[in-house]
């Protein structure tokens, strides 16, 4: 993964103290921009999970490689959403 941006914590979510992680299954092309994203493991709110969604869309990746060529390969991307206390 790139220097890529933190998804945006939603407004309610931080006013309803929402916290948690979410999974994804990515699926990064050989030039590392997202071909496809499955939901591996909710955070337990939509709201979050959306979040994580939009800002993974967006990123790239360092594309895997076999040998000196880029290669298509599925990655299990973590994102977890926590307040500071």
């Amino acid at each position: 993964m790139l220097n890529n941006p933190a998804p945006a914590y939603p407004a309610q979510s931080r006013r309803l103290h929402e916290e948690g992680r979410v999974l994804f299954d990515v699926y990064i092309l050989p030039n590392g921009s997202v071909g496809q994203i499955k939901l591996k493991r909710s955070s337990g709110f939509p709201r979050l999970d959306d979040a994580a969604l939009e800002a993974i869309r967006r990123w790239r990746y360092v594309p895997a490689k076999r040998g000196d060529e880029p290669i298509p390969y599925w990655y299990v991307q973590p994102l977890d959403f926590q307040l500071d206390s």
